[in-house]
């Protein structure tokens, strides 16, 4: 049994509802789509008090089960005007298992910036947080725990959300209590911000009472196994994300100066400086750590802690999607500068695809210089500050390319593209473009598919297959890199719900909850106003051929969305 706990921030009420058995199981990005729709909010203004923000954890919370402890936070996006579930590692949703919290909601807004306590012992406590009003978040964090204590967890608004930024993520604590791993994208910080929450902190503890903790620990060993026989896993826990680099720029599909070219270097051309097997081998050679957990029980270990030349850290972790963005995507060469500018955005608490892509327009605009990292660093400053120029920033990409009048602007539904060129990772384009959550690689994400020689309706298939695996994982608390072993073994997922919580669900089960999120996600935007038409390219996809294969995107909006809506199968009205 689990508890499911709403809190009015207005009235600093607290009521709590026990759930058990299969409801357990309905979670995370599931769970929030059917609230919202239940809420019936698709209509209201994002950064209004009806606007709900929920958080979410899986099944398995509180558990050492590789890769499931990821957190889920969704609300109405303010930065796309649709539906928003941002997940996280770290171990804020390992602290709600363990104090057997299935989620909670926040509902209505504070009339003072507060902290709220949820300690393991007793109720929920609201504090002022006058305190930390202001601080970045590795300075907020320690100021947190110097009062509460390190055996705590954190969920942190920077200084970003305060002012209602729509960059703001929100921050959680990873396992040495580093406010830097985030609930990214969409805006969600700057609905924390809305409701004048500073920081949840939360007590950890131990281990839940389990209905069969034998079997649920034997098929925790059987899953792990599964991972270490994974080459591709193997691979992530050598290179970590920063792999990925070395495929796009090898297959000519990497952001490169606001997506005017996919490639840095061909082959033979010397050391790609931002690809995964440089980093690794310097981060390796200088102590950093090249392997490393940002949750409890993983695995994978695909997180890193990179450090400078004298061996003293500059970030944790540095990944792709940061790597492609703020990196190559602006013009840098040096996985230094990228760490150094990754650290103050973790510090400010903002999503690093859409500070990259801001910045990259911004520079399309005449603004800075491709490769300046000193304008990079004075733009953070100034969305740091909350400057007028900062705050023009912090509304995003979109926002940005508008103001500046810039016929490039890499947006799918106001939010920016992941670090993938649709021109040629067709697949992982028609995620982004079909997607209720805005351009969001991680919904469907397939960037080694051959697709040159595939119809587009076949691509719209592999599209629609990973979305719906990718909605399982976020929806039981899993880590979408472990994908491949979970779609493998629906029924040792479904032998662990059902052990841990004495239910009997079965694979059945759990592909519909991956159904039935994408269909309540197109529901919620329909909803909000949403149409085809949202779902389209930027034009100049289509009409800018891409440095050094020459294609174009051959990916059209009205196509894609039949072909979609035929596999969705009908209840959907578009």
């Amino acid at each position: 049994m689990r508890k499911f706990i709403s809190i009015n921030l207005g009235e600093k009420k607290v009521d709590s509802r026990n759930i058990e058995g299969q409801e357990i199981a309905e979670a995370g990005r599931f769970l929030i789509a059917r609230m919202l729709l239940e809420q019936g909010v698709a209509g209201i203004d994002p950064l209004g008090p009806e606007n709900p923000l929920i958080f979410s954890a899986g099944p398995f919370a509180g558990t050492n089960f590789s890769n499931a402890n990821r957190i889920s936070v969704g609300c109405k996006s303010p930065l796309t005007g649709g539906i928003k579930e941002a997940n996280s590692g770290g171990t804020f949703a390992t602290s709600m298992g363990q104090l057997e919290i299935a989620g909670f909601v926040l509902q209505g807004e504070s009339p003072d910036w507060i902290v709220i306590r949820i300690p393991k012992n007793g109720p929920i406590s609201f504090e002022d947080a006058t305190p930390y009003m202001g601080l970045g978040n590795f300075d907020c964090a320690r100021k947190l725990h110097e009062k509460f204590g390190d055996k705590t967890s954190l969920a942190l608004c920077g200084p970003v959300g305060e002012y209602k930024g729509l960059l703001a993520g929100i921050s959680f604590s990873d396992i040495e209590n580093r406010p830097s791993r985030l609930a990214a994208r969409g805006g969600v910080g700057s609905v924390m911000g809305a409701k004048k929450v500073k920081a949840i902190v939360i007590d950890k503890h131990k281990m839940p009472p389990l209905h069969n903790l034998k079997e649920v620990m034997a098929s925790i060993s059987q899953y792990s196994k599964l991972l270490g026989q994974s080459a591709g896993i193997e691979a992530f826990k050598t290179t970590g994300t920063a792999m990925v680099a070395d495929l796009t720029n090898y297959m000519g599909a990497l952001p490169v100066r606001n997506f005017s070219s996919g490639q840095v270097t061909k082959s033979g051309e010397g050391s790609f400086k931002l690809g995964g097997d440089h980093i690794r081998e310097l981060n390796s050679a200088r102590g950093g750590k090249i392997s490393h957990a940002c949750m409890r029980g993983c695995k994978i270990k695909c997180s890193n802690v990179y450090v400078d030349e004298n061996g003293q850290e500059l970030v944790s972790p540095l990944e792709y999607e940061t790597i492609g963005l703020m990196g190559t995507n602006c013009g840098l060469t040096d996985p230094d500068d990228v760490a150094r500018l990754n650290w103050i955005a973790n510090d400010l608490g903002v999503d690093s695809i859409e500070l990259g892509a801001t910045i990259g327009v911004l520079m399309e605009a005449g603004e800075g210089e491709f490769g300046d990292i000193e304008f990079m660093a004075g733009c953070l400053a100034d969305i740091g500050k909350g400057n007028k120029r900062g705050r023009l920033l912090a509304h995003g990409t979109a926002s940005v390319g508008r103001h500046f009048n810039v016929a490039r602007v890499p947006v799918i539904k106001k939010q920016a593209i992941s670090a993938y060129d649709p021109r040629v990772i067709e697949v992982t384009g028609i995620s982004m473009m079909v997607t209720a959550q805005g351009a969001d690689h991680t919904v469907g994400n397939l960037p080694a598919f051959k697709c040159d020689d595939k119809s587009i309706k076949e691509l719209v298939k592999e599209s629609f297959n990973k979305q719906i695996s990718c909605a399982i994982a976020d929806s039981l608390g899993l880590c979408i890199f472990g994908r491949a072993v979970t779609e493998e073994n629906l029924q040792l997922v479904a032998d662990a719900i059902n052990s841990a919580h004495g239910c009997e669900v079965d694979p059945a089960f759990i592909t519909a909850i991956g159904m039935d999120t994408l269909r309540l996600e197109a529901k919620f935007n329909y909803q909000a106003g949403f149409s085809t038409e949202d779902d389209d390219l930027p034009k100049f996809f289509h009409d800018e051929p891409l440095n050094p294969t020459g294609k174009t995107a051959r990916l059209d909006a009205e196509e894609i969305r039949t072909y979609f809506n035929q596999l969705m199968s009908a209840d959907i009205d578009h």
